[in-house]
């Protein structure tokens, strides 16, 4: 097993279908229902094998796992390099778990370029998975930028009435900011000599050039995850999108952003994170406050749920710049708990609004007596999503909540009014919409969960439970590569002491200092 190539082999393997399906000829609806046959068993196949690495990870170890390294450009010092810690491989098994479910959940819900849809749904995880799998910053920055295209067309070709607007807007906003990282990416190159990520964590560039670095990498991953105030793209991108691109797009691209931070500004410009720590702290606060104050004052479930993530995405920016071992892990923890429970919520929204044909929150009531088991299910991701001890979302909470206390107690209290606020505009919207009387004629036959809603929602129901029944099972796995972080963190801290914008405006004046420190 140690031989076998299992990186390349989980980000591949769905081209290998997209390319199977593209090959699929004969009548509308054969085709159709072949084109799906395929995907669903090329996802299912590769997040069969990306178990691998949850069953084959060296739970004591922080160093990187399952390395694949290929020279790709070896007159400049670039390579496919490949490899998994602690923090990656968890959003790499997230990436491949929703995949084959967004596929079951578009099932009958597409019924136009069926066969186009699914290549695109295939494209899209090889992407994700290379992304959190790649160890050099330009293979990184090939994998992040490419999954703007299938998620463009996924909206803009598949969404709803204002789908063009939205991808335009989605894919403005994000590549925008991703052009300032690509700067980053040859500064860094020039200065280092290499685009290796793990040779990059131990260079040590000078704090004045840390700043304008970290400040160009923010603006690309500050987009993606997204934090007040360019989070604008999200709402609209959310409500146009399919259910399925909801669901990837809440489930995973919201972390990219996250998995930034983790993976670049804080380990490889550890001075300039602790320096703009306070801006974070601002901004995550800010997104916590105001965007659950404006999902209060959604009347679109979509819309709704769209504003909560920005908010639970502002608890793990927090948790991240704390740099403490609950703030990172919590950080974390929460990225996996939204991601399971956000995208279950998009495809509560979906199941209905395949039904009914409307996401209006004022359209529904009385759900309940129709719909037992509809209602069970969006009641515990409901309850998730408030943080309810005994789910997944009360553990990435509670940690982040330490980890913040810890580094200041003002940003702990501040935050800690999106709990209050989120268990209000969820518990709003669950009574709205599942609970009262059934007053509305067209409900009276609206039917629960089908079969094959069923399969999809039952994994995610399970890993809900079992992250906030036995977390340990997750922390285990994150604790030495957070570690690690801390270690090198606080390392480079107390080599370098304080860095101040003093000594940004010397980075300025004396070029000197834009060399880096040995």
């Amino acid at each position: 097993m140690n031989d076998l190539p299992i990186l390349s082999l989980v980000t591949f393997l769905p081209l290998v279908g997209a390319a199977f399906i593209l090959m699929i000829r004969g009548e509308p609806d054969i085709v159709a229902r072949n084109a799906r046959n395929v995907a669903l068993w090329t996802s299912v196949i590769t997040f069969a094998l990306s178990l691998v690495l949850w069953f084959g990870f060296d739970r004591h170890s922080a160093a990187f796992q399952f390395i694949e390294r290929i020279e790709w450009m070896p007159a400049f010092g670039i390579a496919y390099h490949m490899g998994v810690d602690g923090i990656s491989v968890m959003f790499v098994l997230l990436s491949t778990l929703l995949t084959p479910l967004c596929i079951l959940a578009s099932w009958d819900a597409i019924r136009v370029r069926v066969k186009e849809y699914m290549i695109a749904f295939l494209v899209l995880e090889t992407l994700m998975v290379g992304m959190f799998c790649a160890l050099d910053f330009i293979v990184f920055y090939v994998f992040f930028e490419g999954v703007l295209i299938p998620m463009f067309l996924i909206i803009g070709v598949w969404g709803g009435a204002r789908r063009v607007y939205a991808a335009f807007k989605f894919f403005l906003y994000t590549l925008l900011g991703s052009v300032l990282m690509l700067v980053a990416i040859l500064v860094m190159y020039f200065v280092a000599g290499t685009t290796d990520i793990p040779a990059l964590m131990n260079y040590g560039f000078a704090p004045s050039l840390q700043i304008w670095l970290w400040l160009a990498l923010f603006a690309s991953f500050a987009v993606k995850v997204p934090m007040w105030p360019v989070h604008t793209w999200l709402p609209d991108a959310h409500v146009e999108a399919p259910t399925a691109g909801s669901v990837i797009l809440a489930g995973v691209l919201l972390k990219m952003g996250a998995y930034g931070f983790l993976r670049f500004s804080i380990p490889i410009l550890p001075e300039a994170s602790a320096t703009f720590a306070p801006l974070v702290y601002t901004l995550s606060i800010v997104a916590v406050i105001y965007t659950s104050l404006v999902a209060l004052a959604q009347e679109d479930m979509k819309k709704l749920i769209a504003y909560s993530s920005i908010a639970h995405m502002g608890f793990v920016t927090a948790g991240i710049f704390t740099v403490t071992q609950q703030g990172l892990e919590g950080a974390i923890f929460q990225c996996l708990s939204h991601g399971i429970v956000s995208g279950a919520l998009f495809l509560c929204v979906g199941v209905i609004y395949d039904r009914m044909h409307t996401r209006e929150i004022a359209r529904y009531g009385g759900l309940v007596h129709r719909m037992p088991v509809y209602a069970a299910v969006f009641m515990l991701f409901t309850m998730a999503s408030v943080g309810l001890p005994g789910t997944s979302g009360f553990v990435g909470e509670f940690l982040v909540m330490i980890g913040t206390f810890q580094a200041d107690t003002w940003v702990a209290a501040l935050i800690t009014t999106g709990i209050i606020l989120g268990a209000a505009y969820m518990l709003w919207l669950y009574r709205r919409v599942i609970l009262g009387k059934m007053t509305r004629s067209d409900l009276m036959n609206i039917l629960d969960l089908s079969g094959r809603e069923k399969l999809v929602f039952a994994p995610l129901v399970v890993i809900v439970l079992w992250m906030g029944i036995y977390p340990v099972s997750f922390l285990e796995i994150m604790s030495p590569s957070v570690e690690q972080m801390i270690e090198r963190y606080q390392v480079a801290q107390d080599n370098a002491g304080d860095l101040s914008f003093a000594s940004l405006l010397q980075g300025v004046i004396d070029p000197v200092a834009l060399s880096s420190e040995e």
